[in-house]
């Protein structure tokens, strides 16, 4: 890039963009946005394969990634549980092709889905995934980062997800009420095949300032609240 080019942009924010108020984005909601995912690696993702094109520099089996911005959250993490969701998501078999049919809110209705559309069941797969909307906490800040993410549980994950529901239900309050940590952990399978799971550590109430935001971004979500 030319000087030229390089003198008509700066790297700072300028006082008359920290002063807009968002003109041109009215109607651009949360449904508008891609919600960021954060995912617990393991061995076999490409994330952490060196030679793969998908490679995140210093990234980790039992690391938290966050896949929009790559940011690594290292094998800790503390959160605000905002909101719970569960869906049962139809996979093709890798074996007959490979790839994602859709997402239904229970297993019957993917089942359903198949047979209206003469699909084999046999080569298909219905995955229960367990998704729970999150903020994060920078533990060294203190700053209660403002953009949500999924993080979703399955299989092994099912039961961290169904033992932090329980948790919360027995604290009593809004979900949003406390602070969590999420830490990663080594186990193995039945076959003795290692593998990283996580748990869910309460930490005590969240503040005041971080309980009303909290209570926004619910709201925006799922309606006001009263």
């Amino acid at each position: 890039m030319s000087e030229t080019a390089i003198s008509l942009v700066s790297n700072t924010v300028p006082a008359h963009v920290k002063e807009a108020s968002g003109l041109g984005n009215e109607n651009v909601t949360a449904e508008h946005l891609q919600t960021p995912r954060v995912k617990l690696l393991q061995q076999m993702n490409s994330e952490v394969d060196e030679n793969h094109d998908a490679y995140v520099e210093g990234a980790k089996p039992g690391h938290f990634l966050n896949s929009v911005t790559n940011e690594n959250y290292g094998t800790e993490m503390y959160v605000i549980n905002l909101h719970f969701k569960e869906d049962f998501v139809l996979w093709k078999k890798r074996d007959a092709g490979g790839g994602l049919i859709g997402t239904y809110s229970s297993q019957a209705d993917a089942l359903d889905y198949l047979a209206d559309q003469g699909l084999k069941a046999d080569d298909h797969e219905i995955i229960q995934t367990q998704s729970h909307l999150l903020l994060r906490k920078d533990p060294e800040t203190g700053e209660l980062i403002k953009t949500p993410f999924l993080m979703d549980f399955a299989s092994s994950k099912l039961r961290v997800s169904r033992e932090w529901n329980t948790q919360i239900g027995q604290l009593g309050g809004d979900r949003f009420s406390a602070l969590w940590k999420l830490s990663s952990l080594q186990t193995q399978n039945r076959a003795s095949q290692k593998f990283f799971n996580l748990t869910a550590e309460n930490q005590g109430w969240v503040t005041e300032d971080d309980y009303e935001f909290a209570k926004q971004t619910y709201s925006n979500i799922a309606g006001p609240t009263t």
